[in-house]
């Protein structure tokens, strides 16, 4: 007889949500939805009522290129947290901002243009104009790579620092400072990029690796016997040490420590002066011999006396200074006050020359002796020449070290002293000491350690810079006298033009002093009108560090101060801590409330990428290939606090992860079908497996919702994969298949089994929409297909809660025993399988040895049910096994015994029947389908 086909008759699952995502092709569509149904704004709206508010300010990337791998990390990171707190409840506005000032948008302006990167010889209104045309070119680049990545926010209404409005406020809070007296002007070593040929700020220096000459140089002491008898009619030197040779030309002391020892050596009839504890040392570099020294001081003792310069031979003289120590070189320091901070600072207390031997272009000042015009590298090289013909050259080698660089062009930078404009950070940084101590919390809490050690140990801060692409300083110079002039008064008035002026800050190229100032525009000092406008700029960072108050106000329905920052590490010596002086210098204090520091990004094998080793990861590769969602979940996965790494492997990893979790939506999905509201059934009659399988969801619900607080994002990436991978697939939806297709369409049971999956589906969904946006809203609107109710968008949805009302320890441990025992009979199972005694599951009977741990479910579940939990056929415990397939779990001691199931395949449900009707059909099949 002919069997008859049930495959009709049975539920299987339908749904147009499909397995393979195709993100970088499907993503672009939600994109478009978002944005044409107004979805930030819609859940903006939403809770803008709330009581609970959380203000995220956005660090300012630079408007000069495309988005990097760090830069999308970070954004990533931000949208993490903007879309976990609106969906828990929070007002939380995200407004994006831009960088568009400085000297990366300048060089790519003049890059761009064909031009000499000095820009020299372009009218800087000119300049302005072009720079201020590609930093808005970049700018809308830049924003539809971070709108790509899922990121949503006031994308149509960033903050942009070359607005009028923003340089308005901007100006305003200068004034702010000056009118403190916080900012000064003064010949200071800065850090002077030659080949950018501006001051930097410590925020713009890198350090790296560099091998420079180290040099040992014999300064003769020919009056050393007057203070010390013993070294009559001895040829006696200071030996110094330095990796900077250049800087000899304008040599003009020698730093030794009050309180080390210094000894006086004598070696081929000359004596050398040298700390003690550097004898070996200075002995392996020069090739000198060193007894027993022939006198030994306290540094204190040698103040002051007066060394000759190596090859120039007029005199110097020998200061003290707590800065010089004793893990290179010879514990005597050579000075150059133009060359050094701490030299300056020596240089000052002394009443040493203070002057830059040293032109804006690197190269020594034409007046120098014998190496005037020289660049910085053939000066050094002809100093040591000098040096070594007058046979005070000991020694000459190279030494690998740490050395700053510029962090714009990369190159070695050196310290300058030049006229510059400066605030005057040691009047406050006892303040800003002790607000970071006590009213900012740091994620991770090293992050306080970093800002703090970095504060306690800065100098003033050098706010000027030599370009034209930026802020002015609103300062007048009067020809005349030489004064500068920088009032408040003025600095407002130029505040208010700018404000009401399309150009901006452009006016103050473009305007006459008397146009801007009136009858102010004179100098202060002598009342002469001979006066010109000062023609620096403000550094970048003064730009982004006044950004809480140009940004945290009521344009932008933003309040001062903000709930946080959020950037890489290196923001500690830039932007953390930029918005932290100038906030605590105006307001007195902190900015932000928290501070969130993320690593760098690393390639695969943990090196940092550059163009030169090929090793860079473009976001928008990424997006193409694998999809966004793939790179949120990379994102998700790593812990931020650490460098992380990224690759193709990597990201193929994790991609099967995703699979997991896409693979569990579906066939949620695909079995919810048919399921309605009306259709749930109450809480109190679900079946004990729903029960459970809630319980474990609103556990997880809260681990996850804890792990978003803290902003611990991979660990809800792992509950919800775990969760999906151990609890879903692998047990619960494993064994719910033979009910969702086989038993009645509105029976119990299956709308029981329903009723769980569908709360599942929607709290999974609104779990991984902060991190997995793209598929979340894929899910959401295939949800909305069955229930219109569900608001428009996943993001308009709340977060899920925690109902404890469904936490139950009992059954939580009971379901514990049976996922347990079915994994010991899925071990035995597999023997069987590998054997060929069965194929399916289905086919197989099995008994299960009584045992104490396994009391409970034997007293809680039929022999019936117990089958449908390890999916066979027939299921009985026994005292004592019968069956031929014998099976010891080594993971759990369970005794567990098999054999091909007796009776015949039931052609609807396989499973074997020993009494089936007259269509081949099990009882259960047969009164579903009415044929019993």
């Amino acid at each position: 007889m002919e069997q008859k086909d049930y495959k009709d008759t049975l539920n299987l699952p339908v749904t147009d949500f499909p397995m393979r995502a195709n993100l970088a092709k499907r993503e672009p569509s939600f994109l478009e939805f978002w944005d044409s149904h107004d979805i930030y704004h819609k859940a903006l709206h939403a809770r803008e009522h709330s009581h609970e508010r959380f203000q995220l300010h956005d660090g300012p990337p630079y408007a000069n290129g495309d988005i990097h791998i760090g830069t999308a990390f970070n954004k990533i990171l931000k949208d993490f947290i903007v879309k976990s707190k609106t969906m828990t409840g929070h007002y939380t506005p995200y407004v994006p901002g831009w960088d568009t000032h400085g000297l990366p948008i300048e060089l790519r302006s003049l890059k761009d243009g064909g031009l000499s990167k000095l820009g020299t010889g372009v009218d800087p209104v000119e300049l302005r104009a072009k720079c201020k045309e590609t930093a808005l070119h970049y700018l809308d680049v830049q924003r539809e790579e971070f709108k790509r990545l899922g990121v949503l926010g006031e994308w149509e209404h960033p903050y942009i620092t070359l607005d009028p409005e923003y340089e308005h406020l901007e100006l305003h809070a200068f004034a702010d400072m000056v009118e403190k007296g916080l900012i000064y002007r003064g010949l200071k070593p800065v850090f002077w990029c030659t080949d950018c040929q501006t001051a930097l700020a410590a925020g713009e220096i890198e350090y790296w690796d560099e091998d420079s000459p180290s040099v040992y140089v014999a300064y003769p002491l020919p009056d050393a016997h007057k203070k010390f008898p013993q070294l009559e009619g001895r040829d006696t030197f200071i030996v110094i040490w330095t990796t900077t040779p250049w800087t000899l030309p304008s040599s003009a002391a020698v730093a030794v420590h009050p309180r080390y020892d210094y000894g006086f050596y004598e070696a081929d009839g000359k004596v050398y002066a040298f700390a003690c504890e550097l004898k070996d040392a200075v002995a392996k570099n020069t090739g000198l011999n060193f007894g027993e020294p022939l006198l030994v001081v306290k540094g204190a003792e040698l103040e002051r006396l007066k060394p000759l310069h190596p090859f120039y031979e007029h005199e110097l003289l020998v200061v003290l200074a707590d800065y010089v120590e004793l893990e290179t070189g010879t514990g005597c320091v050579h000075t150059s006050p133009g060359h050094g901070v701490e030299d300056y600072e020596t240089g000052v207390r002394y009443g040493l020359n203070v002057y830059s031997s040293v032109d804006h272009a690197g190269k020594f000042e034409k007046d120098m002796q014998i190496v005037g015009g020289m660049s910085l590298d053939d000066g050094g090289k002809k100093a040591i020449e000098l040096i070594r013909e007058k046979g005070r050259l000991l020694g000459f080698g190279k030494i690998s070290h740490s050395y700053p660089h510029c962090w714009r062009c990369k190159k070695p930078v050196i310290f300058r002293a030049t006229d510059q404009w400066f605030i005057n950070v040691k009047q406050f940084r006892d303040e800003a000491l002790r607000i970071i101590d006590s009213e900012v919390k740091w994620i991770p809490d090293w992050g306080r350690d970093r800002i703090f050690n970095m504060v306690s140990s800065r100098s003033d801060w050098c706010i000027s810079r030599q370009r034209v692409w930026g802020i002015p300083v609103p300062a007048i110079h009067c020809k005349d006298c030489g004064a500068f002039t920088l009032t408040p008064a003025r600095i407002r008035m130029l505040a208010e033009k700018v404000k009401t002026s399309p150009d901006g800050t452009s006016i103050w190229w473009r305007e006459s002093l008397e146009s801007l100032f009136g009858e102010k525009s004179c100098c202060d000092k002598c009342g002469s009108h001979n006066v010109e406008k000062d023609s620096n700029i403000l550094d970048v960072w003064f730009d982004s560090g006044v950004s809480h108050i140009s940004v945290l106000n009521e344009k932008f329905g933003l309040s001062w101060p903000c709930d946080m920052y959020l950037e890489g590490s290196d923001q500690h010596r830039g932007w953390f801590q930029s918005s932290l002086l100038t906030a605590t210098a105006i307001k007195g204090q902190a900015p932000y409330r928290e501070v969130l520091t993320h690593g760098f990004t690393l390639d695969g094998k943990g090196r940092k990428m550059s163009k030169s080793l090929g090793n860079t990861v473009a976001p928008a590769d990424v997006c193409n290939q694998f999809g966004a969602d793939i790179l949120r979940l990379w994102v998700a996965s790593t812990d931020y606090r650490n460098d992380v790494r990224i690759s193709n492997d990597i990201l193929k990893t994790l991609s099967e992860t995703y699979r997991r979790i896409r693979n569990t939506a579906r066939f949620l999905l695909g079995n919810l079908h048919d399921f309605r509201k009306e259709n749930a059934v109450p809480y109190e009659s679900l079946l004990s497996m729903d029960k459970w399988i809630l319980d474990r969801l609103h556990r997880i619900i809260a681990r996850v919702r804890e792990a978003l607080d803290e902003y611990e994002f991979h660990v809800p990436v792992s509950l919800i994969h775990s969760f999906c991978v151990n609890e879903l697939s692998a047990f619960y939806l494993d064994i719910s298949k033979d009910r969702l297709y086989v038993e009645a369409e509105d029976s119990l049971t299956r709308r029981s089994a329903q009723t769980a999956m569908n709360e599942i589906l929607s709290c999974l969904t609104r779990m991984i929409a902060p991190l997995l946006s793209f598929t979340a809203e894929e899910i959401w609107q295939e949800m909305r297909k069955t229930d219109e109710s569900l608001p428009e968008s996943v993001f308009l949805a709340d977060f899920p809660e925690q109902d404890k009302s469904k936490l139950d320890d009992g059954l939580n441990a009971l379901w514990g025993e049976a996922v347990v025992l079915k994994g010991a009979v899925s071990r035995m199972l597999e023997t069987m399988r590998a054997a060929k005694t069965i194929g399916t599951s289905l086919e197989a009977s099995v008994q299960v040895k009584r045992a104490e741990g396994l009391r409970k479910l034997e007293e809680a579940f039929s022999a019936e049910e117990l089958a449908d939990i390890v999916i066979v056929s027939k299921f009985e415990w026994a005292d004592e096994l019968s069956l031929p397939v014998k099976f010891a779990d080594g993971e759990t001691g369970f005794e567990v015994a098999g054999k091909f199931a007796e009776g015949s395949k039931c052609p609807r449900c396989w499973k074997y029947e020993e009494h089936p009707n007259e269509h081949g059909l099990c009882k259960r099949c047969a009164k579903v389908l009415n044929e019993d």
